[in-house]
């Protein structure tokens, strides 16, 4: 999904004008971005979290020729997706036991 597609389902569903949903979707993620820029956890809930972690410098090779080389250290974007994310992405409705046995499993 692009950003273009946001804009249109948000157009559809709230009825905001385009140029409005356009500057909600925009100011949402330079909100994100800058707390993510000053290391700031983003946490949406029942979405995930995002979060910048720091890497340090580390020893690598190069492949080519053998030499050992200095990776440098940078900064690293991960998402973890929340555990409401998982299981809809599952199938799993929040309401079923998840680790309930089965009936027929005992017989």
């Amino acid at each position: 999904m692009t950003k273009a597609e946001i804009i249109t389902r948000i157009y559809e569903k709230v009825g905001f004008s385009k140029k409005d949903a356009t500057d909600v979707v925009e100011a949402t993620f330079d909100i994100i971005k800058g707390c993510l820029e000053r290391g700031e956890k983003v946490k949406i809930s029942g979405f995930g979290n995002f979060v910048v972690n720091t890497k340090r410098p580390r020893k690598g090779r190069n492949p080519q020729t053998g030499d050992e080389i200095i990776i440098v250290g940078r900064k690293v974007l991960t998402f973890k997706a929340s555990q409401i994310m998982k299981k809809s992405l599952n199938g799993i409705s929040s309401s079923s036991p998840e680790s309930a046995p089965s009936s027929s499993a005992s017989e």
